[in-house]
């Protein structure tokens, strides 16, 4: 949906707008992170969605939506993703780094990446988060705005030639509004969403990198967490739909995207957990616009790794961070490479414990 790395209008570039697309975006879910056992701890919890909205506001990095960038990020999805977040403020933080290049696969497609790509992408997102003390249709409300700075760094073979062309740019990201409507039950939490991408980022269709996407997009979806206080274990799992706006500055237009992510964690202490999280992204429909010079450009990814969380109390309010790692393969239209997130969750109101 977007291209990572190489400019659309020009020749010498593969169509990779912003090879970074695998990696950056804007939230996570983990930034929640984990708290204590107490059941009724838990239902403070705030929602990995949120945290993976964070993510969902910068851009950049990977192929094949154009130029295998999506808007949303794979990966948002993960521990507690389920989880609405208790009344008050909050504020989600994510750090997140992506390195990736253009599988071997690419030479023979001849399409959204060239084979020789390489890209590397960062991003520090905040995400600050409202749930007010009400309900409604019985569920816990909570509205957001995703913004934060990143940088992308992408190298390319130019065509036809043994030259290379390299650039690297940092700046602001897209900003991502949205809201989430979350329930509970016993066990078992679950919530849908609404997300949608405001183009305020860095972006100029002219240069191999970028930070912001350049077009609006709207992403909507839900997500689950079975959570057990007796004995620790968490199984999360949480899926979407894009909707993506054409691209005025290129006339090029990404297909409707799919994504899914899952998380399984276990407590080993009253303070950390550790477990193993993955993705899979899926275009279900093919790119088009009159500046589509590669045809349907249809992207796919996979991805799995490990993950750790830990709890901690600031101030009598309690904290949690999460760090997670993805290898991703099955890569097809986009780069191939590695993500890794680092979130804070951080509770800005609220009773204290």
């Amino acid at each position: 949906m977007r291209r990572e790395g190489g400019e659309a209008g020009t020749d010498d570039f593969i169509p990779i707008r912003q090879a970074n697309d695998a990696g950056i975006r804007t939230r996570t879910n983990d930034m929640w992170g984990r708290r204590t056992w107490d059941p009724r701890a838990a239902r403070r919890r705030a929602t990995a969605f949120l945290a993976g909205a964070l993510t969902l506001a910068s851009s950049a990095s990977t192929c094949a939506d154009e130029g295998g960038t999506s808007f949303w990020l794979p990966g948002q999805y993960a521990s507690f993703a389920g989880e609405s977040p208790p009344p008050g403020w909050s504020l989600p933080t994510e750090l997140y780094y992506y390195s990736g290049s253009a599988p071997n696969s690419s030479a023979a497609q001849g399409t959204a990446v060239a084979s020789g790509t390489r890209s590397q992408s960062w991003q520090l997102s905040l995400s600050p988060t409202y749930a007010p003390a009400t309900t409604v249709l019985g569920g816990q409300p909570a509205v957001f705005l995703s913004f934060g700075v990143g940088g992308n760094a992408t190298q390319a073979d130019q065509a036809g030639s043994a030259s290379i062309g390299s650039q690297t740019v940092s700046g602001l990201t897209d900003m991502s509004p949205g809201a989430s409507l979350g329930w509970t039950h016993g066990k078992d939490y679950w919530l849908v969403y609404l997300v949608g991408n405001i183009p305020v980022g860095s972006y100029e269709s002219q240069r191999l990198a970028n930070v912001g996407i350049g077009h609006a997009a709207i992403d909507t979806g839900a997500a689950y967490t079975h959570y057990s206080a007796k004995t620790g274990l968490s199984l999360s799992v949480g899926g979407g739909f894009t909707y993506n706006f054409e691209n005025y500055s290129t006339d090029y237009r990404n297909g409707i995207d799919s994504h899914m992510g899952w998380s399984a964690m276990q407590a080993v202490s009253a303070n950390w957990q550790l477990g193993l999280a993955g993705y899979v992204y899926y275009q279900l429909t093919g790119d088009s616009g009159s500046g589509n010079t590669c045809g349907p450009c249809k992207s796919r990814v996979a991805s799995i790794g490990p993950q750790i969380n830990y709890n901690f109390i600031v101030a009598g309010q309690q904290w949690s961070a999460n760090l997670r790692g993805y290898y991703e393969f099955w890569a097809q239209n986009r780069l191939e490479g590695y993500a890794v997130f680092a979130t804070l969750a951080i509770p800005l109101g609220g009773a204290k414990k």
